[in-house]
């Protein structure tokens, strides 16, 4: 089974009704690597409702959490919002600065500045699940019973956070952080506890009382976690491996929900995702690819098949060149397989029953709609890139394929395809391998390097290219051709053909590039560097 549907299997021993949870912080720019956990948790929802099971997405918004310090894309201003709930302080605007005009008079905060595009890139992978802010939860009360207990209970608390992380907690820890006289959680020590009141002094000197019924501050992390598990009745999360290390918040959740008085979820714990060559992502660092950037290079279906590929607990190396296409590729290869009629076969073994199942489970979760059938477009991402390059219009790159008995029909998937290539065409990301470039004028420099033999090659070219029929099998075999008349190496007239119609010493197969263009087209080029030799 897919690595899905053994979780939902696990699930449905448990009960038939389930809530399945994630969350993400939105601290900064939202990258792909948070689509890691999202889409994780998005797969196995998918996965116990294809099992009959009665699930709940949901995805929670850590607005409540604080800016932990002026980040490198943000103002000097916002040094007075260090320990301010993200859910509770401006947006930044163009500069960086706080946009004071627009949260005045919309109420934009900085976690909604960074939260939008990632939900506009949420709707169009296809994830829909129920948005449940973290702030306004604490301010309406709803974790106000469970804090009451935790505050109670502090004590015991306290005693399981450092038995379990072997960690010693502050003499004045309390399981409540309270609002300071600057709406912040930094450096305030709690100074008495009747509830729904905390009493506090901070490091200005004021005093006051934190109301916990309404939300004027919040449990730390490794309470308040476990505390949203209660309230909202989460049953499975999917967590990075950073918070299911031994002695980690999962580690102290599971013990402390229990004095909660709830049962904590079933975990699954995911690897990160690094960008290839760079590392793990990081928004503060600025080592990262956004969702909707990635969006605007490949379809979203390619970007699930990612995360549906590789069981949770295998690292993910991104790679927005080669590995893209790579991916697409295989994408395709998987949607033009029949995998009922694979299974069919009484002969399979167990191992490759299980291969079989596994890439149907997962071209199943790549499906931007749930029970989607995935359809391939019989056109590799390599052909598209050549054709995207060499066509300026797209009428013709839908010619060629028409003409060359690819497809039939353009269809929507193709033409987004197609939009979407464009963009990546003329992205950072598009793979120098790969990138075509023809010559209009002659590389005079790489000219100048021709011995006597090469530009006799060229000459032999030139006017085999004139007789040439103009599809990739004839321009293929008349390069080489060109040189063998001459009794030379075959891979001398590649060299020369690089040079004179790209300029470089080598590059992409050139015989299916020259057959996407027009053949006077390239007879100029090799005409005008006949005429740059011989002056």
């Amino acid at each position: 089974m897919h690595w899905t549907d053994v979780t939902a299997q696990s699930l449905s021993h448990k009960g038939k009704k389930h809530i399945v949870s994630t969350g993400i912080t939105p601290s900064g720019e939202f990258h792909i690597g948070h689509l890691r956990e999202i889409l994780t948790g998005d797969m196995i929802a998918r996965a116990a409702q294809d099992a009959g099971l009665d699930v709940e997405f949901v995805f929670i918004i850590d607005s409540a959490d604080p800016l932990r310090k002026v980040y490198d894309f943000l103002g000097p201003e916002y040094e007075q919002f260090v320990g301010n709930q993200l859910g509770a302080i401006p947006a930044p605007d163009e500069d960086g600065n706080p946009d004071w005009e627009r949260f005045e008079k919309e109420g934009w905060t900085y976690a909604n500045h960074f939260l939008e595009p990632f939900l506009k890139a949420l709707n169009e992978i296809g994830v829909k699940p129920r948005l449940i802010d973290n702030l306004e939860s604490y301010r309406s009360g709803r974790f106000a019973e469970l804090s009451k207990i935790a505050c109670d209970r502090a004590e015991d608390i306290r005693e399981c956070i450092e038995r379990i992380s072997s960690r010693e907690l502050p003499d004045n820890w309390f399981p409540w952080s309270p609002l300071n006289s600057k709406k912040g959680l930094d450096k305030v020590k709690v100074t008495g506890y009747d509830y729904p009141l905390v009493h506090w002094k901070d490091e200005y000197g004021e005093t006051g009382s934190s109301d916990i019924s309404k939300g004027e501050g919040k449990l730390p992390w490794r309470i308040d976690w476990p505390a949203k598990w209660g309230w909202i009745g989460v049953t499975c999360e999917a967590f990075g491996k950073d918070h299911g290390a031994a002695g980690g918040s999962y580690s102290t959740g599971r013990e402390i929900a229990h004095l909660l008085g709830h049962e904590p979820p079933q975990p699954l714990v995911y690897e990160w995702i690094s960008l290839k060559g760079q590392g793990a992502m990081s928004s503060s660092a600025g080592n990262t690819i956004g969702p909707i950037e990635a969006l605007e290079l490949v379809p979203p279906e390619i970007l699930r098949l990612l995360i549906a590929k590789s069981k949770p607990n295998k690292a993910i190396e991104f790679d927005t060149g080669m590995g893209l296409v790579t991916l697409a590729d295989e994408y395709e290869r998987l949607a033009a397989r029949d995998f009922d009629k694979e299974l069919a076969n009484d002969e399979l073994s167990r191992r490759q029953r299980v291969q079989i199942e596994d890439a149907a489970g997962a071209l199943r979760m790549a499906s931007t709609v749930a029970g989607g059938k995935a359809q391939a477009t019989a056109v590799t991402f390599r052909h598209l890139a050549l054709l995207a390059q060499t066509k300026k219009n797209d009428e013709d790159v839908w010619s060629s394929l028409q003409s060359s008995g690819a497809i039939d029909a353009v269809t929507p998937e193709l033409q987004d395809r197609l939009s979407r290539m464009r963009h990546w065409i003329h992205s950072r990301h598009f793979p120098a391998e790969m990138r075509i470039t023809i010559l209009e004028q002659p590389n005079m420099e790489m000219l100048k390097m021709f011995d006597d033999d090469e530009k006799k090659i060229l000459a032999n070219m030139t006017a085999a290219m004139e007789a040439c029929v103009w599809d990739a099998q004839s321009i293929g075999a008349c390069i080489p051709q060109a040189a063998r008349d001459l009794d030379l190496s075959p891979r001398s007239a590649f060299k020369v053909a690089y040079a004179a119609l790209m300029g470089a010493e080598k590059g992409p197969r050139l015989a299916p590039i020259l057959a996407e263009m027009e053949q006077q087209e390239i007879l100029s080029i090799l005409r005008a560097c006949m005429t740059s030799i011989t002056e």
